[in-house]
C-alpha cells in the first residue's frame, strides 16, 4: 500500500479573517478554512453527538459552539464576523429523499439561517457560502435554489454558484453544489455579467442553463482556475488491518455478499482475485427489481459517503488478490481520509463515526474554495471598505 500523503499544516490565522460555521457537524467546514487563514469565531449545530466528535477536534469549541436548533438561536448571540457558512441539511433536497425542497422538515432550517442574517442587521458579515447536494439545483424544478439567491439578494448579496466532485481531491465521488454571496451596495441585476458565461467544469450545463435563464438574480460570477488533478486512489487511504481483525466479516457473511453480486461484477471480482497483490474496490447494497444486490466500483475510488440510516447506505470495502477475497464496512479512519481530515481524532463509536463524516464537507475542497473564491473575495471587500473608510475622512476634513 502507498503510504498516506503528508497532512496540511494550517495557515498562519488572521484575526480579522473571521468566520462562522452553521450546521457545524464534526467542524470539517472549519478544517478546511483554517488551512487558509480563516479564524474560527462561532459554531452551531443541533446534533449532540456531532457535538462530541467535534469537542474532541477542536479543545477550544467551549468557547464558540452553541448546541441546539437554528430556528430558536438569538442572532444577537452571533459574533460579528466576515465569513457565515451554512451546510444546512439535504435530506429533502436529496435525489434519495423525498424532495420536499426548502418546506421540508429538515432543510427548511436553510431558513433559520436566513432569520439570523436578516437580523444581524448592519453587523451582517460581507462574505456568505452555502453548501448542498447538486440536488438543490433541480429541487422542485429549480424553484428552492432560485428562492434561496433571491433571498440573499434581498439581503444585499451577489451571488455565484459552482459544483465541485471531490474526487479531484480524495478517492472519493461527492458532488456537492456551493453557493458563494458578497455583499453589493449595489444590488440591481448584473445583467452583462451572465451574457460572457460560458459552461466549464465547476459550471456543467445544468448550472450554466440556471444562469443564463434567471437575468432577474443579482449574479457575482468568478473566473476561476482549475480544479487539480487527484494523485490518490483508494488503496492509499485503506487502514492495514490484520485478516483476524474483527472488522472483516467471516465465510458465511461473505459468502451471502459474493450471491448477490452480479455476473458482470463477479467477473471483474474474479480477475482481480487471480492477481498477486491486493486490489480494492468498494460497494453498496441496492434494491434492483425487488431484489438486493451488491452493486461494485472497481475505479479506485470510494462512492458518496452517506449517513448510515439503513442497510443500503453502508459502504463496504472489497479486498481481492491471492486468490482471496475479504469484505468489511469502511473504518472510521477510512471516512476520516476520504474526507481529507486525515488527523481527526476519532473517539467515538463507528455508526456515530459514519453519521459525523457522512454529514460532513471535504476538507480540501473547501480550502480551495477559499483560496480561490473567498479569499480574494475578502482581500477586495477590505481594499473597498479602506476605500470608503479613507473618503469619509477626507469628507470630514474638507467640510
Amino acid at each position: 500500500m502507498t503510504s498516506i500523503k503528508a497532512v496540511p499544516q494550517k495557515a498562519s490565522l488572521d484575526p480579522e479573517k473571521t468566520f462562522a460555521e452553521f450546521f457545524a457537524g464534526i467542524g470539517l467546514m472549519r478544517m478546511g478554512l483554517e488551512l487558509d487563514g480563516w479564524q474560527i469565531s462561532y459554531s452551531n449545530d443541533i446534533d449532540a453527538d456531532k457535538h462530541n466528535m467535534y469537542r474532541t477536534q477542536f479543545p477550544d469549541a467551549d468557547e464558540h459552539f452553541t448546541l441546539g436548533d437554528i430556528h430558536e438561536m438569538d442572532a444577537e448571540a452571533v459574533p460579528e464576523v466576515a465569513l457565515a457558512t451554512a451546510s444546512f441539511p439535504c435530506t429533502d433536497l436529496s435525489l434519495a429523499g423525498e424532495r420536499k425542497g426548502l418546506a421540508g422538515k429538515q432543510s427548511s432550517a436553510f431558513w433559520g439561517f436566513m432569520r439570523i442574517l436578516e437580523e444581524m442587521g448592519s453587523r451582517r458579515p460581507p462574505l456568505v457560502m452555502l453548501e448542498n447536494v447538486a440536488g438543490f439545483l433541480t429541487s422542485n424544478g429549480g424553484e428552492d435554489i432560485k428562492q434561496a439567491l433571491l433571498a440573499l439578494n434581498a439581503l444585499g448579496y451577489a451571488v455565484d454558484m459552482m459544483i465541485v466532485d471531490a474526487e479531484r481531491f480524495v478517492p472519493q465521488s461527492r458532488v456537492r453544489l456551493f453557493v458563494v454571496g458578497v455583499f453589493k451596495e449595489d444590488s440591481s441585476t448584473a445583467a452583462s455579467e451572465t451574457r460572457g458565461f460560458y459552461e466549464t467544469p465547476l459550471r456543467p450545463k445544468a448550472l450554466s442553463d440556471f444562469v443564463f435563464s434567471h437575468p432577474d438574480i443579482h449574479w457575482n460570477l468568478l473566473d476561476l482556475p482549475a480544479l487539480p488533478e487527484r494523485s490518490q486512489s483508494l488503496e492509499d487511504i485503506v487502514e492495514d488491518l490484520p485478516s483476524t481483525d474483527e472488522m472483516w466479516w467471516n465465510d458465511h457473511r461473505v459468502s451471502y455478499f459474493l450471491n448477490q453480486v452480479s455476473a458482470k461484477h463477479m467477473e471483474q471480482l474474479s480477475f482481480l482475485m487471480g492477481g498477486d497483490r491486493w486490489s480494492y474496490a468498494t460497494a453498496f447494497r441496492r434494491v434492483r427489481k425487488g431484489r438486493s444486490m451488491a452493486e461494485l466500483r472497481f475505479d479506485g475510488i470510494a462512492g458518496c459517503l452517506r449517513t448510515p440510516k439503513g442497510g443500503s447506505a453502508r459502504q463496504i470495502l472489497v479486498k481481492a488478490g491471492k486468490g482471496k477475497v475479504q469484505l468489511r464496512l469502511l473504518s472510521a479512519r477510512e471516512c476520516a481520509r476520504l474526507m481529507g481530515a486525515d488527523d481527526f481524532k476519532i473517539d467515538t463509536s463507528l455508526n456515530k463515526a459514519l453519521f459525523g463524516f457522512g454529514d460532513a464537507v471535504c476538507v480540501p475542497v473547501i480550502e480551495w474554495i477559499s483560496r480561490n473564491c473567498l479569499s480574494p473575495l475578502y482581500e477586495e471587500w477590505r481594499a473597498s471598505r479602506q476605500i470608503n473608510d479613507e473618503s469619509a475622512c477626507s469628507l470630514r476634513r474638507t467640510a
